[in-house]
């Protein structure tokens, strides 16, 4: 595994933002990673950051990126667009999960509180970072969402509508999603150690029992994944700039 210690003035922190952009983008159908692609000029991963350095809440941000580029990462996003709240960068694992767990590896030992963000999303509003964090603060384990709009059905693998579920306890799960670091922490050992895998970070601490609370996000808090993403993203920014 490998990172890169970047300088930085000595700050008593609190809070850290563990920011996930470890992937390759596939689906993207891209040259390059996602991450790097350009978003009103400036790479997607960029803007993300950039939410986080504002935020009042995050004392030091870990990025965790793919494992050949970190000198790349270190150059043109951290010191290039002048991020100082950047400690370290490092290298990301298999998937997501992993890489996520490298990241925790890499916390200091005077942070109580994560934040743990996907990099594909540039939109999310530095309030909400703070009223998440805040938050985990006060119940241990929070993550953003947004409720749904449509009528939502299980269906069974032969197409058939088994149930129409109730759309007003449905939500959609966004990051940042913050916990109190010894929760995180527990989570992540107890899934490596019985070989539990999740899509996201707040699964795996409800599956050690413990509640997760929900605070209600903004729909422009996308994650780029698609073509057809980057393309709604280009609308949400042209809108914000305007």
């Amino acid at each position: 595994m490998c990172a890169i210690q970047l300088q930085k003035e000595q700050v008593f922190v609190k809070s850290v933002a563990i920011i996930a952009a470890g992937g390759l983008g596939k689906r993207m159908r891209a040259d390059v990673p996602k991450q790097y692609l350009l978003l009103s000029g400036r790479p997607i991963l960029t803007h993300t950051v950039a939410r986080f350095e504002a935020a009042q809440t995050i004392g030091e941000i870990i990025l965790v990126v793919p494992p050949r580029e970190t000198d790349y990462v270190a150059r043109e996003i951290v010191e290039k667009y002048g991020i100082s709240k950047v400690t370290d960068i490092v290298a990301g694992g298999k998937e997501r999960q992993d890489s996520v767990r490298n990241g925790i590896r890499h916390i200091g030992s005077d942070v109580d509180i994560v934040a743990i963000h996907d990099g594909a999303r540039p939109f999310i509003v530095t309030e909400l970072i703070d009223a998440a964090v805040r938050k985990a603060r006060d119940v241990g384990a929070v993550t953003l969402g947004v409720p749904v709009k449509d009528t939502v059905k299980r269906v069974r693998e032969d197409g058939i509508i088994e149930e129409t579920l109730k759309r007003d306890e449905i939500w959609l799960t966004q990051t940042p999603q913050v916990f109190a670091r010894d929760i995180i922490e527990d989570a992540y050992r107890w899934a490596y150690a019985g070989g539990y895998r999740a899509t996201d970070d707040s699964r795996l601490v409800e599956m050690t029992g413990r509640a997760v609370g929900m605070i209600q996000g903004t729909y422009d808090n996308i994650k780029i994944t698609t073509r057809e993403d980057l393309l709604l993203a280009e609308a949400i920014i042209g809108g914000q700039e305007q």
